[in-house]
């Protein structure tokens, strides 16, 4: 199975419009973060998980051709905003498969209600068929069993997802011992670190690294980074054994 981290960045990106913060003003190609998406693939299949506004962007700098599907955690504007850009997708291949909760889609209907129009289509347009995610059924991707795992970004239930040794998760706040369970004996984890200092709705480098160290993953890498976490390098060098920060464009293969 090979990951390809497309984004790895908070709901603004890096660098932030118009900001001065240092990490913002970095050199460094692992300090500029486009918003948090992976591609997933084996065998033959590719599938991504959320597309946000710089969908299209990711989909150039990897030179994807085709992808199978797309499996979103929530229905916030940073994960979701790229679903017009299917198009050429659309074009090649026809109905693009999507995987979410009923609520999702539902949001995904009202944003992108020509995506979603059954009559009288606006020429040009895609369309997708819906697929949906309910708690504690898995999801049968060609044989692959996908299984969700129900977290809460503050209040509001995400999904997040596990593909066989690999589990993606973000936007997390908080997660159930019985969620926490479904990711036993995964080989690669990845999950939401934003900052140092607390959030009211995201894991901070601290709660990342307790969270990490509960799962006990071989791996842990950890995404949807602002700049107020601090300078990729640097923060990778205080990072615990087997603990790393993600980057945009890192691949790695389970």
């Amino acid at each position: 199975m090979k990951i390809t981290f497309l984004g790895t960045g908070t709901s603004q990106g890096i660098p932030v419009i118009g900001s001065d913060h240092p990490v913002c003003k970095s050199n460094d190609p692992k300090d500029k973060r486009l918003r948090v998406s992976v591609m997933v693939e084996w065998e033959k299949y590719c599938y991504v998980i959320d597309c946000g506004p710089d969908f299209r962007q990711q989909m150039l700098a990897n030179d994807v051709k085709r992808i199978d599907g797309i499996l979103f955690t929530h229905e916030h504007a940073d994960h979701i905003m790229g679903l017009d850009d299917i198009r050429p997708f659309f074009f090649r291949q026809g109905d693009i498969p999507i995987y979410g909760h009923k609520r999702v889609i539902d949001s995904l209907r009202i944003k992108f209600d020509y995506i979603f129009a059954s009559k009288d289509r606006y020429p040009g347009a895609p369309a997708v068929s819906e697929n949906e995610v309910v708690n504690n059924v898995p999801v049968n991707l060609h044989g692959l069993e996908v299984i969700p795992v129900n977290v809460l970004h503050n209040r509001l239930q995400v999904f997040g997802y596990r593909f066989g040794d690999f589990a993606y998760l973000t936007d997390v706040k908080s997660v159930a011992d019985e969620e926490t369970a479904k990711l036993k004996g995964v080989k690669v984890l990845v999950v939401n670190a934003l900052r140092k200092e607390a959030h009211h709705s995201h894991f901070n480098l601290e709660e990342a690294i307790a969270f990490a160290r509960e799962v006990n993953a071989d791996r842990t890498y950890f995404t949807h980074i602002s700049a107020l976490l601090g300078f990729h390098e640097q923060v990778e060098r205080e990072l615990p054994e087997g603990m790393h920060l993600a980057y945009d464009n890192l691949i790695i293969n389970i």
